[in-house]
C-alpha cells in the first residue's frame, strides 16, 4: 500500500482445509507436509490467475534460499521468472535498506520494520503473538552461509580453506565450533538439494556468482 500498488488477496484456508482432508492430514500436526501444502495452493493459485490475466509469477526466493533448498519443491521456486536467483539474503538486506534510506514517511518505516523481522516463511501459527518460525534458527545465519556460498561457487575453495577464512571474518560474531557446525550444514544442504535449482526458472545474473 505504501508503494501504491495494487492488492488482491485470495483466502486459501476452504482449499488448503478440503487437500488436508483428501489426504489425511491432521490440521493440528504442524509438520512439514502441513507447510508445504499451503506453500503448494498460494502458488498454484497464483499461477492459474497468471494464466486468467496473462501475467508472470515474480518468483521472491534469493540465492541463499536456492543454494540452502529452503523453498518449497513444486511451490514457492516454481515461479516464471526467478528475479532475485543470483542475489543472496544479505544482499537483500543492504538493497532493502538502500531503499529505506532514500524513501520517506510510511514507505521508509515499513522497509525499516521488515528490515526488523526475523526472516520467516510464516508457514506456522504465531505462539502468543510471535512469530513461531524463525529460518536462521533452524538452517542458520545468513551472514555465514553467504560467506561459504561466494567462496565455494565464486572461488571453489575447499572447506578446510572456508572454514579458516571464517574463523577470521567472524572471530568477534561466531565461535570456532558455530562456525563449523554451520558450516558443514551448509555443505550438506547445498549438495543434497541441488535438485530443487536444476529446474528453476531463468532470472537475471547480479554479482559475481
Amino acid at each position: 500500500e505504501a508503494y501504491g500498488v495494487t492488492l488482491r488477496q485470495v483466502d486459501i484456508t476452504a482449499s488448503v482445509t478440503q487437500h488436508f482432508a483428501d489426504i489425511g492430514q491432521d490440521m493440528d500436526v504442524h509438520d512439514v507436509t502441513y507447510e508445504n501444502g499451503q506453500a503448494r495452493e498460494r502458488t498454484q493459485v497464483l499461477m492459474d490467475l497468471a494464466n486468467k490475466c496473462g501475467g508472470l509469477v515474480v518468483g521472491t526466493g534469493d540465492l541463499s534460499e536456492l543454494a540452502l533448498g529452503w523453498a518449497t519443491y513444486n511451490g514457492d521456486h516454481m515461479s516464471m521468472y526467478a528475479v532475485n536467483c543470483s542475489i543472496p539474503k544479505t544482499l537483500v538486506r543492504h538493497l532493502t535498506a538502500y531503499e529505506a534510506g532514500r524513501s520517506e514517511g510510511e514507505l521508509r518505516d515499513v522497509l525499516l520494520d521488515i528490515l526488523a523481522t526475523p526472516v520467516s516463511p510464516e508457514l506456522l501459527p504465531p505462539k502468543d503473538g510471535d512469530i513461531a518460525q524463525r529460518t536462521e534458527d533452524i538452517v542458520g545465519p545468513y551472514d555465514l552461509h553467504d560467506f561459504y556460498l561466494y567462496y565455494v561457487v565464486r572461488f571453489g575453495f575447499s572447506p578446510r580453506k572456508i572454514y579458516r577464512l571464517a574463523l577470521l571474518a567472524f572471530e568477534e560474531q561466531f565461535s570456532a565450533d558455530e562456525i563449523l557446525k554451520w558450516l558443514k550444514i551448509f555443505y550438506r544442504r547445498f549438495f543434497a538439494q541441488q535438485f530443487k535449482r536444476s529446474c528453476l526458472p531463468d532470472g537475471p545474473k547480479v554479482g559475481s556468482v
